[in-house]
């Protein structure tokens, strides 16, 4: 793991995971979204934010904004951008009528934030957000390489050719995210990507790289054994 290029993010909202991520020292950055949000059971969005940014203060974290409505969208992004200097403002490639973001990243660019553009899967929407930052800026751009796989789509090709287009704009990074299992860590790497996001059941598996498939068959027999002996009974 030590040889990867790719960084890994902790994807979640739950901060004592993100604490327990972050001790851990194989984590170089997180990622939040409403989703994740949602189903920790977060009541307060800045309240939340500012507890994980007293706790983290040197690797970057990503807070999305909230609103469907690019105005407020900006409003929100000049919010979350005043919590600290390690914060990106993610915002979507749309809203949820379909609308580009363009126009908005390409203001909050040049305004010099911090962006994660997510939700991405296509090649024209990663082409349309790195032609839209502003030389010099710090960037991520998050194509949702899980989801592709979810079409039964490789996304592998895509995700290679992603790697060139944010290559034109120095201070871009391609995010492979949605991961679905440890491998995407070695496929992200193959493919050039900077990160990855993964949630904690994925980083809870990077003890087994490099495992003895022998001894990992003979664990899985004892993990169906102890089962077998939980239930208390027999086929015969």
């Amino acid at each position: 793991m030590e040889n990867l290029n790719v960084k890994i993010y902790a994807d979640g909202a739950v901060l004592s995971d993100m604490l327990s991520a972050y001790e851990s020292g194989q984590i170089k950055g997180f990622t939040t979204n409403p989703s994740l949000m949602k189903k920790a059971g977060i009541k307060n969005y800045e309240q939340f934010a500012k507890e994980v940014l007293a706790k983290i203060t040197d690797y970057s974290i990503s807070f999305e904004v909230f609103s469907d409505d690019f105005d407020i969208m900006e409003k929100e992004a000049d919010r979350i951008n005043s919590w600290g200097d390690n914060v990106y403002i993610k915002i979507p490639i749309t809203n949820s009528l379909g609308e580009s973001s363009i126009p908005l990243i390409k203001k909050l660019s040049k305004a010099g934030m911090k962006l994660n553009i997510t939700a991405i899967l296509t090649l024209d929407q990663v082409r349309a957000t790195v032609d839209a930052l502003a030389p010099g800026t710090e960037n991520i751009v998050s194509v949702f390489a899980g989801r592709i796989a979810d079409t039964g789509v490789d996304p592998m090709p895509v995700m290679k050719e992603s790697a060139k287009i944010c290559a034109e704009k120095p201070g871009t990074e391609l995010l492979w995210a949605s991961s679905r299992e440890l491998l995407n860590i070695f496929q992200a790497e193959e493919c050039g990507a900077h990160i990855i996001t993964c949630s904690p059941d994925i980083i809870n598996k990077l003890g087994n790289v490099g495992k003895d498939l022998e001894q990992f068959s003979l664990d899985t027999v004892k993990a169906f054994n102890k089962d077998i002996q939980a239930l208390g009974y027999s086929v015969l």
